[in-house]
């Protein structure tokens, strides 16, 4: 039984993921946001409790893909799509209990340049399709982590509904920038960068250092800044991890 524990943590992100596909849909962003981070947090433990177990498998791995498409892939893509609405068309909403094809259809206000959005879900697909197949990323990643990713989207509506400041809106909610961002996005997931594992295989300080003090960082921008901290802690990571060639730690990843 103990076995299965890391597959039924995998399924737990699997099930935040779903709700977060749910609420993405009804325009409920902060509630996509919250659901999404239970979801990565999830996907953090599921790979710490197969180390700890010694319940490494490639059921596992494969249940681990699937999973982070829908929390990390599905939902970030629909979220850009809720956003690119509001600036170039009518936010797609779906009101509970309303689920009639005719209502569906009445209340599209087709601004096709909003289908960007979903450019995120498929890149986050070829991104996962190609790590299962890509021997070179056992202790490392190749391309922005779908999880990393989605953290970068979904802090949008969040920076929006708790840190309205004009200035802040005025750029999140320009449609150049929601657009730079999604193709920014796209390639980041694919792109030939290596970035160091965030996942520890040990605690020693040697061989983490980089991911302590990256940790660390993250904490006080997180204090100081806020929602705003996520995109900036993105680049911070990109930026280490080019900067240490993303070899700076011997851990494993899952």
């Amino acid at each position: 039984m103990k076995k299965q524990i890391p597959n039924i943590i995998t399924l737990l992100n699997l099930f935040c993921g779903c709700i977060a596909v749910i609420f993405a849909v009804q325009g409920h962003l902060e509630l996509t946001a919250l659901f999404v981070m239970l979801g990565i947090g999830f996907d953090f433990f599921d790979g710490l409790a197969a180390r700890l177990l010694n319940a490494q498998s490639e059921l596992g791995l494969q249940l681990d893909s699937l999973a982070d498409m829908v929390t990390s892939g599905v939902a970030p893509g629909i979220v850009m799509y809720q956003l690119l609405s509001q600036v170039f068309g009518k936010p797609f909403y779906v009101a509970p209990g309303s689920w009639n094809a005719e209502q569906v259809m009445a209340s599209l206000d087709w601004s096709y340049i909003s289908l960007l959005g979903l450019l995120i879900t498929l890149s986050s697909a070829y991104r996962l399709a190609n790590f299962n197949v890509d021997t070179r990323q056992t202790t490392s990643f190749i391309g922005l982590p779908t999880p990393a990713n989605a953290l970068l989207v979904i802090s949008l509506p969040l920076i929006l509904k708790f840190q309205q400041e004009a200035w802040v809106i005025e750029v999140i909610l320009n449609e150049w920038f929601l657009v730079g961002l999604t193709l920014l996005s796209c390639y980041l997931l694919n792109a030939e960068i290596t970035l160091f594992a965030l996942k520890f295989k040990t605690w020693g300080f040697a061989a983490n250092k980089v991911r302590y003090v990256f940790l660390m960082l993250t904490a006080v921008l997180i204090i100081l800044l806020k929602f705003i901290a996520i995109p900036l802690i993105i680049l911070l990571y990109i930026l280490v991890s080019v900067f240490f060639g993303g070899k700076s730690t011997d851990g494993e990843i899952n």
